[in-house]
């Protein structure tokens, strides 16, 4: 007997939630793994719970049911069945959800939770293990939506955070080289690389990009270039200084991507964050945190990432954008402005 199909529901009610669970585990063929009650908390689990469909409701806390569908579509592709009383009213028709990317919209009224062998139960679980044996492919729309959402212009951009690993160099030099020669905003930069490599790395950015590149200094106030975190040094901006720390020591990596965003995050809507190719998820917690203070906030997108590891997290805890390698700088010239 092959294994059951894994759900996660999304629902703020507890009360629906477990009813729905109660129904769907109704066999053997469906179990539910996981449930959230609201839209965020369940993009984050995507990567760890690897479910084969999502039930999501609309009207949720925080992210709404066509934002969260897109989000998902676009950073972490996944069978998305909606399930609302909300299907069908208004805006919310069943045509625009499956414009945003989920597979079917069901109203919430045409499911039977009471009787689990009735009908319209047995129907609904039939529905539910075709759609989490479907295949569902990575939706641009919400990419897209993103890229052209216009910044407040109230907020003058005061300091840009990248950080990167893996295919990092490369990545790194391609945005930086597109950025135009006068771009006055300084760019503060973390890149994994074996000790030894940090000063030649930087060296070699200045010898490709405009911009001037250089060594970030402890204490020296932000300025327009490029400023690379030091070997064995978090790189983390203290209002308007520089500071070179060696704390924490437990870091998984010492410059980390975390402590930078994070830093910048005091700036808010003056900040943006870009998490680029690399394994593993520094830059994800930092990135969270621009988000949540309002900065704008951008991941590489899969296609053009060597290792789509750190920028799928990123975009999995709230990066606005994800977007590919040639899209970053343009990207950050029109927050600039």
């Amino acid at each position: 007997m092959s294994e059951p199909k894994r759900i996660l529901v999304c629902d703020d009610s507890p009360t629906y939630t477990a009813g729905l669970r109660r129904m769907l585990n109704h066999g053997p063929d469906l179990r539910v793994v996981e449930t959230r009650g609201d839209a965020e908390s369940a993009i984050e689990a995507l990567a760890e719970v690897r479910p084969d469909l999502v039930t999501m409701d609309v009207e949720l806390p925080g992210i709404q049911g066509l934002e969260a569908v897109e989000r998902i579509m676009s950073t972490y592709p996944v069978p998305i069945l909606v399930l609302s009383s909300q299907v069908d009213r208004g805006k919310y028709t069943r045509s625009a959800f499956r414009a945003a990317g989920a597979l079917d919209a069901v109203r919430k009224d045409e499911v039977d939770l009471m009787a689990v062998d009735s009908d319209s139960a047995t129907a609904f679980r039939r529905r539910a293990r075709i759609l989490a044996s479907s295949r569902v492919i990575r939706h641009p729309r919400a990419t897209l939506r993103a890229a052209t959402a216009a910044r407040r212009p109230t907020e003058p951009l005061e300091a840009i955070g990248i950080c990167a690993s893996a295919g990092g160099p490369q990545a790194l030099a391609h945005v930086l080289a597109a950025l135009p020669a006068d771009f006055s905003v300084p760019v503060f930069v973390v890149q994994h690389m074996a000790e030894g490599f940090t000063d030649g790395f930087a060296r070699w950015l200045d010898d490709n990009v405009a911009l001037p590149v250089a060594l970030a200094r402890e204490g020296s106030r932000p300025s327009r270039g490029v400023w690379v975190a030091p070997e064995g040094s978090h790189l983390v901006l203290d209002g308007q200084r520089v500071v070179l720390a060696d704390r924490p020591r437990d870091s998984v990596y010492r410059p980390s991507g975390d402590r930078l965003l994070e830093s910048l995050a005091t700036l808010g809507a003056g900040a943006a964050g870009v998490v680029l190719t690399g394994m593993g998820s520094d830059g994800a917690a930092g990135i969270a945190a621009l988000h949540e203070a309002g900065a704008a906030t951008i991941a590489q997108d899969e296609v053009t990432s060597s290792v789509f590891g750190m920028p799928k997290r990123a975009a999995e805890r709230g990066a606005q954008r994800v977007l590919p390698l040639d899209g970053i700088a343009p990207a950050l010239a029109r927050l600039a402005v």
